[in-house]
């Protein structure tokens, strides 16, 4: 790819392209992890370029376990993006945190099984820091930038729990997840999260609140009518913040974080060890620490 761009999007269940978008390209890229889950759209919003990417590929023809979430971010690195905006249907797990508001999460748990989360491997050793999973930065500004629109309360901070689906929880289960301490439910943040701080780039996600998963008695079960009825209200809303947020992450003034210096400290495997096919597979991402 010859064009570089900073800031991408990642697109949730029925948030399969973005609105504005002018100048529109196509990337579809090969990556060492296969093919992305859709082509990568760059259009330019707001007079800044923007990459998005639906992660479920447009039509949704992805599992949240089968989605290709290596061959996203690595894809999202060779453009030369910094900064990455997950947009997430979620369920609230907690009284207070109604259907139609959004919630910004700064703690995930990662309850899946059954899903490739690095990028390392096979001579090269890796072990990235993840106490804090998501760029405090760029969370604090996808708050004021759902604040600003006002149209829903915005609710900072909280503890995700990703689980690995496509079934939803049982009641057991949703009660369990509450009695840890959890505050939002979803199934595709992890290791989405995790591989945008192994590629160094700064990343936070917008929980779009669709339903009580299953504990709240006064509420019905979560069904997919349910979460699709809600997402469609909530799409809107969700265009609305990225196009007030992208502006504001344009003009940060250098790094205001240390997501861009994650690997400085990770990489244990000596780097005359590294073979020649593993700097070459996994250049974009190491080629700076290794001489």
């Amino acid at each position: 790819m010859d064009e570089r761009v900073k800031i991408a999007v990642i697109g949730a269940s029925g948030l399969y392209e973005m609105d504005g978008l002018k100048e529109v390209c196509l990337h579809a890229p090969e990556t060492p992890f296969g093919k992305p889950s859709d082509d990568i759209v760059v259009g330019t919003l707001r007079g800044i370029r923007v990459a998005f990417i639906a992660r479920h590929g447009r039509g949704h023809r992805h599992l949240p376990s089968q989605v290709p979430y290596r061959a996203n971010l690595f894809a999202l690195k060779t453009l030369g993006v910094e900064r990455v905006l997950s947009i997430s249907a979620c369920g609230s797990l907690r009284e207070n945190l109604h259907p139609g508001e959004v919630g910004i999460p700064d703690q995930v748990v990662d309850l899946t099984r059954f899903r490739p989360n690095t990028f390392f491997g096979d001579g090269l050793v890796a072990h990235v820091s993840v106490a804090d999973p998501f760029c405090p930065h760029l969370r604090g500004l996808a708050a004021d930038a759902v604040e600003t629109i006002g149209e829903t309360n915005v609710h900072r901070g909280g503890k995700l729990v990703t689980i690995e689906g496509p079934r939803f929880s049982t009641k057991g289960e949703s009660e369990l997840f509450r009695f840890w301490g959890m505050d939002l439910i979803n199934m595709t943040t992890c290791p989405e999260a995790f591989l945008a701080r192994e590629a160094e780039m700064c990343y936070a996600v917008i929980c779009l609140i669709s339903d009580y998963d299953v504990w709240h008695e006064a509420a019905e079960p979560v069904t997919v009518e349910m979460v699709g009825e809600m997402l469609r209200t909530n799409a809107r809303l969700a265009q609305r913040a990225i196009q007030e947020l992208v502006p504001r992450l344009a003009a940060l003034d250098g790094a205001s974080c240390e997501c861009g210096q994650a690997l400085g400290r990770a990489l244990m495997t000596e780097s005359h060890l590294v073979e020649a096919h593993v700097r070459e597979r996994l250049g974009p991402l190491v080629s700076r620490y290794l001489s």
